[in-house]
């Protein structure tokens, strides 16, 4: 199994980081009017927004993150590093279609639902089957017979598909806090998160397991 170099996990440890710290120093100079639990971070890079250079900064280096990530994370299969990347470069296209400060806008809609599906994907499309790699049978025997390599646990079948649809329950759940419980901004928080923290989570099994294998 190929290892990861050391920059992928600096950049996806960044990017939950710089997500967090973003909108939360982004909401503070936005001042006690903006509430966390039902206004989303889209308000905070707004147009006119108070934070809306920090908010923008923080999606501007989150999405570098997460295509830094997606170069260097060899282990995982070429379309869902892809689909990683493209992720990230919709993050970073947010700051060319800001939400407006009043009202809804098309193309920031629909910028914010192709990351969201990228990013949500990806964890599905990354999974490795076992590779051939060469081993020693326990006990001695003849060295050097091929048998199929474990891939990491994050680029496994069983761990991936539970992480999409975690991110893909999420983003149910945000529609329905949107429409109709009004705690959109809680929400979206979660699935934003989740989905910034799953990088990090894969590159850390890459990590490991070339670790065990070294």
């Amino acid at each position: 199994m190929r290892s990861v170099p050391w920059w992928i996990l600096f950049s996806s440890l960044c990017a939950p980081v710089l997500l967090v710290g973003g909108w939360a120093i982004s909401a503070e100079l936005h001042g006690p009017g903006y509430d966390p639990a039902s206004a989303t971070i889209s308000i905070l890079a707004s147009d006119g927004s108070r934070g809306y250079w920090v908010m923008t900064s923080a999606l501007l280096a989150l999405g570098t993150c997460h295509v830094v990530t997606a170069c260097g994370l060899r282990p995982a299969a070429l379309a869902g590093r892809v689909a990683l990347a493209g992720g990230g470069l919709s993050a970073m296209m947010l700051a060319l279609f800001p939400a407006p400060s009043s009202g809804g806008s098309f193309a920031h809609g629909v910028v914010v639902a192709v990351g969201f599906s990228l990013l949500a994907v990806w964890p599905v499309m990354a999974v490795r089957r076992g590779v051939p790699g060469r081993w020693t049978p326990p006990g001695g025997g003849p060295a050097g017979r091929t048998r199929a390599a474990v891939p990491p646990w994050g680029l496994r079948a069983g761990p991936s598909v539970t992480a999409a649809a975690l991110m893909w329950l999420g983003g149910a759940w945000f529609l329905l806090a949107l429409f109709v419980l009004d705690t959109a901004g809680a929400a979206e928080r979660v699935i934003t998160f989740a989905q910034s923290f799953w990088p990090l989570v894969v590159v850390l099994s890459c990590v490991r397991t070339a670790g065990r294998s070294a």
